[in-house]
């Protein structure tokens, strides 16, 4: 259905719909809530704490524009009861003119600022006696262009008034299950009378956006097993042999994880498996023993990273445990005389081993027989990616490894098209890093310590969520901490890395920082996975609620892969319980597993599974809230319906909706 269709959708604002990536009126009942205004009840200021959210009753006593470092914001001076407050609006000065003396509802976030009083920062605002619109439970939409709330409420509602929508789960297990129709759980969704209408309604729409996705991994993983064409001759004893190179004993996590390759590779089928373990586990030996037993049985081995700096590093490793074999790196930055020398030796059979960028995807890069395939960070490729490099040889086997710690209970719904093979060991020497929560107070302190550390030539990390600051000032950028820290530690050389760089800049950076020619480097969470920097001893992450628990445990890792003691330093913008109680989480735990379980458990299969870990699938339900429990029930609900009477239409739906789209972009 058109958007245009809908009344007051002109041509302008399906354009502005258009830039949300809304096309057509099925899209747009897609749209779901970023969040909602609870406006059932009014609350006292000084009932409320630093950072809550609330609707509260206030007299405006006057109203003023100014400006502050170029930024125009409005202030208005406020009275509840004998309570004086401010509220101030940043980059929204028609609010002067919208705003006079008189009694308001204010809906919006209360700081306490350091001593200066309570303030509201950017509250919406309607006249006293005009309740009608901050009343009840109001769905708030993400906005482009000159689209309105109101506009968007409007339109959503009417979209799902004049739509279809149907199940894709067959009837008789929406019975068995007492699954709400997915229309009424649309309604729940967009227009909720009460908070169990949106806790109902999006458990009902996560379960069908599971039950499809799950439905078609069972499609795809159904018809992905290929006959075998490369035989491997390697045999247990020599790999074993070859693991004897490592100065280290592997954990029996590594040895499992060597017997899953080597029975991979004998098997009468191609490898397709997912090497999933936590920071320090000690994946890239297992890696590699997969990569001797083709190389010992005669073929070539490919291993692609992310990034020149990962790629020169898993070269040089490379070249330490191989001797006899021809290991080379082919990187964006090679010169074009060794590029063209390296592509003949892969064609002839001469390099054994390439290890590189994805430099060594491009078309002219041809392999006499490639046989094995490493994909390290294997969140920063894709399927199409893979496939390409796989594709260079016949009947490649593929390894993709991956730091990102997925909950064990959710690793079959990912990964559907893999095999799976977790190592949940560390090695004895890797030391754990002490963690603890900075208040403000002793931030001072710490600066003294990270300089003292520079002196003794130790190097430390600075993580800051966003490359420039708030409008709020509630966010620390690496900018401004940047140029602080500059003022803070003289003589400390610290260097500046973002994602608006380009790749050659990072690159340098990072490798200028590995070489120890920085002893600090803010950044945002670019900073590489799996690059080892042994000296980096010390790692302090700014506005640490706004992360994952997951993705802390990612940074975390980033010390502590030398052999000196590390520390990591959590430091909150918004000192919550919510967020004392998470940061808790990663306090006291170094089991990236278990954290993750964790982190799921607080944030909610929408969110963790639609944003941060699946790239495109799922996105569109980011914003539902949901438990874990659900995406359980869809994959009871399809595995039922695969084992007995499925609807072969629904099949076809579900291949033709899905397939494609997932081909590309899981494990993106």
């Amino acid at each position: 259905m058109q958007l245009t269709s809908l009344k007051f959708i002109s041509e302008k604002r399906e354009r502005d719909l258009n830039k949300l990536n809304i096309r057509t009126a099925e899209e747009l009942v897609r749209h779901f809530p970023r969040d909602y205004l609870d406006l059932t009840h009014v609350t006292p200021l000084k009932d409320a704490y630093h950072n809550d959210v609330i609707l509260t009753a206030c007299f405006v006593l006057n109203v003023e524009q100014n400006r502050y470092a170029r930024r125009p914001f409005v202030k208005a001076l406020c009275q509840q009861d004998k309570f004086i407050f401010t509220a101030v609006w940043f980059n929204q000065p028609y609010v002067a003119q919208k705003l006079v003396p008189g009694e308001y509802l204010f809906y919006g976030r209360v700081q306490n600022k350091y001593g200066m009083g309570c303030q509201m920062v950017n509250p919406s605002f309607e006249k006293a006696e005009k309740t009608s619109r901050l009343q009840g439970i109001i769905p708030v939409y993400s906005l482009a262009g000159s689209l309105t709330q109101g506009v968007v409420r409007q339109a959503v509602r009417q979209a799902v008034e004049k739509l279809d929508i149907v199940s894709y789960i067959p009837q008789t297990l929406q019975k068995k299950y007492g699954l709400t129709p997915l229309k009424e759980a649309y309604f729940r969704v967009h227009a909720p009378s009460t908070a169990d209408d949106i806790k109902t309604g999006s458990e009902r729409i996560a379960l069908e956006e599971y039950f499809l996705l799950i439905s078609a991994f069972k499609v795809i993983k159904g018809g992905r097993d290929d006959a075998r064409m490369n035989r491997y001759s390697v045999t247990r004893a020599e790999l074993n042999s070859f693991i004897a190179r490592f100065p280290f004993e592997f954990t029996e996590g590594q040895k499992a994880a060597v017997e899953d390759i080597f029975k991979s590779v004998h098997s009468p089928h191609n490898m397709n498996r997912l090497l999933q373990g936590d920071v320090g586990c000690g994946k890239t030996a297992v890696a590699f023993a997969g990569i001797y037993a083709a190389v010992k049985s005669g073929y070539q081995a490919a291993m692609l990273a992310p990034t020149e700096v990962l790629a020169r590093q898993n070269a040089a490793l490379l070249e330490k445990y191989f001797p006899e074999y021809s290991v080379r790196t082919l990187t964006g930055s090679t010169p074009a005389a060794e590029k063209r020398e390296i592509k003949k030796g892969l064609a002839a059979g001469d390099v054994n081993i390439i290890c590189g960028t994805h430099a060594i995807l491009q078309e002219d890069v041809v392999f006499k027989n490639l046989s094995f395939v490493v994909c390290d960070e294997q969140h920063r490729f894709g399927v199409a990616q893979r496939s390409s490099l796989s594709g260079k040889g016949d009947g490649c086997d593929v390894l993709v490894m991956s730091a990102t710690p997925i909950p064990r209970t959710l690793s079959l719904i990912f990964y559907g098209d893999l095999d799976v093979t977790t190592i949940t060991d560390k090695p004895r020497s890797r030391l754990p890093v002490a963690t603890s929560v900075i208040p403000e107070r002793k931030y001072a302190d710490m600066y003294r310590y990270v300089a003292e550390q520079a002196r003794q030539g130790l190097q430390t990390y600075f993580v800051c969520p966003k490359i420039e600051g708030d409008d709020e000032g509630t966010v620390t950028s690496v900018t401004e901490l940047y140029e602080e820290l500059q003022g803070r530690m003289p003589g400390v050389r610290i260097a500046l890395l973002h994602g608006k760089m380009r790749d050659k800049q990072k690159n340098e950076i990072m490798t200028a920082f590995k070489n120890k020619e920085y002893d600090c480097l803010v950044s945002t969470t670019v900073i590489e996975v799996g690059v080892d920097v042994p000296d980096a001893t010390t790692m302090i992450i700014y506005n640490a609620e706004r992360f994952g628990l997951s993705q802390l445990h990612q940074l975390r890792g980033r010390v502590g892969r030398g052999d000196k003691k590390s520390y990591c330093f959590l430091l909150m913008g918004a000192d919550t319980d919510e967020a004392r109680a998470r940061l808790g989480v990663i306090k006291n735990s170094s089991d990236g597993f278990e954290i993750a379980e964790a982190d799921l458990k607080i944030r909610g299969g929408g969110d963790f599974m639609g944003t941060r870990q699946s790239g495109r699938v799922l996105s569109e339900i980011k914003n539902l809230r949901f438990p874990v429990e659900t995406i359980f029930t869809a994959k009871a609900i399809s595995d039922e319906a695969f084992s007995g009477a499925f609807d072969i239409k629904l099949l076809s739906r579900i291949a033709a909706e899905k397939y494609e789209s997932l081909k590309d972009v899981i494990l993106n």
